[in-house]
C-alpha cells in the first residue's frame, strides 16, 4: 500500500499529539492545565497558519471549539449529575446491606456475588460511587470472616471496570467513542450492542478475579481497619503547662512507655535539636512523629500537646472550628484527581475555613516512609495522599455528603432518604428510554436530570459539584486533536503506516495488534484521550483494509477501558490502592494477566462476531 506523505500541518499536529500524551502522564501538572495548553496551541497554530486546500480554508481554528458542544460530552456531563443523585439519596444502600450480610455468612459465595454485582451496576452508572460504597463493607466483612481484605478489594475495583465496558453509558470513554463514530458517519451503536463480547470475555476475566487474582496478591494490611490502621506523619505542638513542657526527651518517651517514636524536634523554622535524652522540651517545640490516628490522639492527650498549631492565626481553633464540642470525630480523606485539594495546599484551598475541619496529619501514599516537614497547611498534596482531619460529626458528614472528596472513615453512613426510590425510578427511565431507542442517551439523560432536580433527588449544588473540569477539558482537547488528525490527513497516514507495518497479516491479527496498542496507551495516558485520538485512526485502518469499521471501533473502546495494570490509569484504581494498602507492583501482578486474558479474548471473539 502506497504510503501517504503528510504535510506540514499534519506533522505539527502529530508532534502536538505526542506532547499532549506526554503531558497527560505528568502527575505534577493538573490535567485541565495540560489540556488547556494543548488546546490553545492547536487553536492559535491553525489561526496563525491557516490550513488550506485548493485555495480554501479546509480546517479553521473555530472548528476545534465544536468539542464543547459535542453530544457525547453533553451526555457524559449529564450522566455524571444523574449518577450523583443515586449517591446522595443513598439509593444503593439496600444493596450494600445485602452484600454486607452475605459476607458474614458465606464469604466465598459473597465474593463472586460482589464481583458480578459491581460489574452489572457499573454498566449503568459511574463506577466510582460503587467502589466507594463497597470499600468499607469489604474491609469490615473480610476482617470478621478472616478473609484477607487485600485479596478482595483490588479484584472488586477491576470488576467494575470490566462491567463498565458493556454498555454505551458504562463509562465516559464508551460514550465518547460512540459519539465520535456517529459524527464521522459510521455505524451508530445501540446501548447493548456489544454486551455479548463483553459477557463472553469479561466472564472469563471475572472468573480470574474470583479464583486466581486473590492468590497473586500478598496479604496487605487493611489501612481502613481498626486492627491495622494507616500510619500518618504528624507534628505534636508542645503547649505551655502541658506534661512535656520543661521535661527532658527521656521523660517524654518514658511517659509514652517507650512506644512514641520522635523523628525530629524543631524549635524554630531553622533550628532542629539533636535527639539527646537530656534535651529539654519547651513550649512551641514541634515533635515530628508517625503513628496510627488513634495513637496520635492518645499521645496528644498524654503529653498535653496538640496536633494542630494553637498559635496559627490563619487556621484558628474558634467557635467555627471547635475541638472541645461534643461529637468530635477524626476521619481519613483521600486526595483524588479532580479533588479540590489535588496538587494544592490546604492553605491555598482554604480547607479549614471551607469545611470547619482541622488537618492533623498526612499519609504519603507514594512515599509512606518519607517524613512530612514544615507546616502541614503548606504541603502540596498529591493524588493518593490521605489526610487525617478532626471536627464535629456534622462537619465530617457534610464533607462526605459534598461529594468533592473521598472520606474513608466508615463511621458516617451514607444518607438514606425517601428520595432513593424516586432516584432509582428516574435512572430506570433514563436507561430504558435509551435502550428501547425512544430517544438518544443524551436526551434521555437530560430529561432524567430535570426529573431528578424537580423531584428533589438532586440539588443544584450537588449537580454542579458532580461535574469534573479535568474530564471536560481532556475530552474537548482530545476531540480537537482527533479532528485535526483527520482533517490534515495525518490519521490516514498513520493508518497506512500501521497497515504497511503489518503487511501480509490477516485482518484479525491487525485488529489484535491495534487492540494491544490501545491497551498499552490507556495505561499510560487518560483513557478518554486514548479513545478520542484512537477512534479516527481505527476508522482509517478499517477503510485502508476494506473491512467493516465496527470491530476496529470496538477495539478502541475495549482497549481504552482496560486500565488494569497501573493504579493511575483509572480513578477507582487510585481509590482502591489507597484504601487497600496496595503497592504499584500489586497492580502489575494482577493487572497484566487480566489484560492478557481480555486482549486474547477480544482478539478471538471480535473477528468471529463481525466476520473479519
Amino acid at each position: 500500500m502506497q504510503p501517504i506523505t503528510p504535510d506540514a500541518h499534519g506533522i505539527a499536529v502529530l508532534v502536538l499529539t505526542v506532547v499532549a500524551l506526554f503531558l497527560f502522564t505528568r502527575d505534577s501538572i493538573p490535567l485541565e492545565s495540560s489540556s488547556l495548553t494543548i488546546l490553545i496551541l492547536l487553536v492559535a497554530g491553525f489561526q496563525l497558519f491557516p490550513y488550506t486546500k485548493d485555495g480554501e480554508v479546509a480546517l479553521s481554528a473555530i472548528d476545534f471549539f465544536a468539542g464543547f458542544g459535542n453530544e457525547a460530552l453533553v451526555a457524559i456531563c449529564v450522566l455524571m449529575m444523574v449518577g450523583k443523585a443515586l449517591e446522595t439519596t443513598g439509593a444503593l444502600q439496600p444493596l450494600a446491606n445485602v452484600v454486607g450480610r452475605a459476607w458474614s455468612t458465606r464469604p466465598v459465595l459473597a465474593f463472586v456475588t460482589t464481583l458480578v454485582a459491581g460489574a452489572i451496576l457499573s454498566a449503568f452508572m459511574n463506577n466510582t460511587p460503587i467502589v466507594v460504597l463497597l470499600m468499607p463493607i469489604l474491609v469490615g466483612a473480610s476482617l470478621r470472616s478472616k478473609f484477607p481484605v487485600s485479596g478482595v478489594m483490588l479484584p472488586m475495583g477491576l470488576a467494575t471496570i470490566i462491567g463498565g465496558m458493556s454498555t454505551t453509558i458504562g463509562t465516559s470513554t464508551n460514550l465518547l467513542v460512540v459519539g465520535i463514530s456517529r459524527d464521522m458517519g459510521m455505524h451508530e451503536f445501540s446501548m447493548f450492542e456489544w454486551v455479548l463480547p463483553v459477557a463472553i470475555v469479561g466472564g472469563v476475566g471475572l472468573l480470574y478475579l474470583w479464583l486466581i487474582a486473590p492468590r497473586l496478591i500478598p496479604d496487605r494490611a487493611p489501612p481502613m481497619a481498626d486492627t491495622s490502621p494507616r500510619i500518618f506523619s504528624a507534628q505534636l505542638h508542645v503547649k505551655e503547662g502541658g506534661f512535656a513542657d520543661g521535661k527532658s526527651l527521656s521523660e517524654v518517651l518514658a511517659k509514652a512507655d517507650g512506644n512514641l517514636r520522635i523523628d525530629k524536634i524543631q524549635r524554630t523554622d531553622s533550628l532542629f535539636l539533636a535527639k539527646l535524652p537530656s534535651v529539654k522540651i519547651l513550649p512551641g517545640d514541634r515533635l515530628f512523629v508517625k503513628d496510627s490516628p488513634e495513637n496520635l490522639k492518645h499521645y496528644e492527650q498524654l503529653l498535653g500537646a496538640t496536633l494542630f498549631n494553637i498559635s496559627d492565626n490563619e487556621h484558628p481553633v474558634d467557635e467555627e472550628t471547635p475541638l472541645t464540642a461534643e461529637g468530635q470525630q477524626i476521619a481519613e480523606v483521600v486526595i483524588t484527581r479532580g479533588s479540590p485539594l489535588h496538587l494544592r495546599s490546604l492553605a491555598a484551598a482554604r480547607f479549614t475555613n471551607s469545611y470547619g475541619l482541622l488537618p492533623l496529619a498526612l499519609h504519603r501514599a507514594r512515599a509512606p516512609s518519607s517524613q512530612v516537614t514544615g507546616d502541614l497547611n503548606l504541603i502540596r498534596l498529591r493524588a493518593g495522599d490521605v489526610l487525617l482531619v478532626q471536627g464535629s460529626s456534622e462537619g465530617i458528614a457534610n464533607l462526605k455528603e459534598s461529594g468533592t472528596m473521598l472520606v474513608l472513615d466508615g463511621a458516617t453512613n451514607l444518607p438514606q432518604t425517601h428520595h432513593a426510590k424516586r432516584a432509582l425510578a428516574v435512572m430506570g427511565v433514563v436507561v430504558l428510554a435509551a435502550a428501547l431507542g425512544i430517544m438518544p442517551i443524551s436526551v434521555s439523560a437530560l430529561v432524567g436530570l430535570g426529573l431528578m432536580i424537580a423531584t428533589g433527588c438532586l440539588g443544584w449544588r450537588d449537580a454542579v459539584n458532580a461535574l469534573s473540569i479535568p474530564v471536560v477539558m481532556i475530552i474537548v482537547t482530545a476531540l480537537a486533536l482527533g479532528k485535526a488528525l483527520m482533517g490534515t490527513g495525518m490519521a490516514d497516514a498513520i493508518a497506512v503506516g500501521f497497515v504497511n507495518l503489518a503487511y501480509g497479516l490477516p485482518a484479525p491479527m491487525i485488529l489484535s495488534a491495534f487492540l494491544l496498542l490501545m491497551t498499552v496507551m490507556t495505561n499510560i495516558v487518560s483513557n478518554n484521550a486514548a479513545a478520542a485520538i484512537g477512534t479516527p485512526i481505527a476508522i482509517s485502518i478499517a477503510q485502508q483494509l476494506g473491512v467493516s469499521s465496527e470491530p476496529f471501533i470496538l477495539a478502541v473502546l475495549f482497549g481504552a477501558n482496560m486500565s488494569f495494570a497501573t493504579p493511575y490509569g483509572y480513578q477507582t484504581n487510585l481509590l482502591v490502592m489507597s484504601a487497600g494498602g496496595y503497592k504499584f507492583a500489586d497492580f502489575l501482578r494482577v493487572g497484566i494477566p487480566l489484560t492478557l486474558i481480555m486482549w486474547i479474548g477480544f482478539s478471538l471473539v471480535l473477528p468471529m462476531l463481525y466476520e473479519l
